[in-house]
């Protein structure tokens, strides 16, 4: 079995090392990763410049470039062939709810799943999280899951992991996305030239954080399991909107 591994928080993160190490037990792993942090960078490709590739060891690359545009890259001719699996992250920090819009390591994992291959997204929740191993083990157990048990093929799982010792755990839980409250306003400063500058605010709290969502999952120790697919089009609306349109 081959794993390619990538993430958003750039190939010296702690989070892709642990889970390199710990798939490296059960496959073989390659890593294409970006060469810094793009968190937040969804599925941007790189179109307008060219994406340089350096081999950091055997099997391990960094890319000037998005977390999309590793795995594009990987699966597209730089790898002399496909892996079985794509594995992202561990990311430092939650992908909840409507986070998996804006995530650069969902989107690795999404564009994986666009080029045919199964793909698990994996994060770990807390802003100063540490259990990095957790993560890599509950990682290492779905892979082997899946390898066991294929799912349906048009899905790909986003997998939040509490930031806990592996035993302390409650289980593994197969849940929905929630939904955050609006994000916190602007954050403006001046920069030392005195010039007005912005920070996007920190994202909201839970607002739809009830029974079944991954939200409320994390909360009682639960390792958030969500499918996700790529088709967005709201089917049930279709009636409706042809109504509409001809009206």
């Amino acid at each position: 079995m081959k794993i390619l591994v990538s993430n958003d928080d750039g190939y010296l993160a702690t989070g892709i090392n642990a889970l390199a190490a710990a798939l490296s037990e059960i496959a073989d792993v390659i890593v294409v990763a970006p060469d810094r942090n793009y968190s937040g960078a969804s599925n941007s490709l790189t179109l307008h410049s060219p994406l340089r590739v350096h081999e950091v060891e055997r099997d391990r690359y960094f890319v000037t470039g998005t977390p999309s545009d590793c795995v594009h890259l990987a699966l597209s001719g730089f790898l002399d062939e496909d892996p079985d699996i794509v594995v992202s992250g561990i990311n430092h920090g939650a992908n909840l709810g409507d986070d998996v819009i804006y995530s650069g390591t969902v989107a690795a994992a999404m564009e994986g799943r666009f080029l045919g291959l199964p793909a698990i997204a994996v994060s770990l929740v807390g802003r100063q999280a540490k259990h990095f191993d957790t993560g890599a083990r509950v990682a290492a157990d779905l892979v082997r899951k899946l390898q066991d048990d294929p799912l349906p093929k048009d899905i790909m799982l986003n997998v939040n992991v509490p930031d806990l010792p592996y035993e302390q755990l409650g289980g593994v839980e197969s849940t929905r996305l929630g939904f955050r409250h609006r994000s916190e306003p602007l954050v403006p400063m001046d920069d030392p030239q005195g010039q007005r500058v912005y920070w996007i605010g920190p994202a909201g709290e839970g607002q739809d954080a009830g029974p079944g969502t991954d939200f409320e999952a994390i909360e009682r120790g639960m390792v958030a399991v969500t499918p996700l697919k790529v088709d967005l089009t709201r089917h049930e609306s279709l009636p409706r909107l042809t109504e509409w349109l001809v009206t």
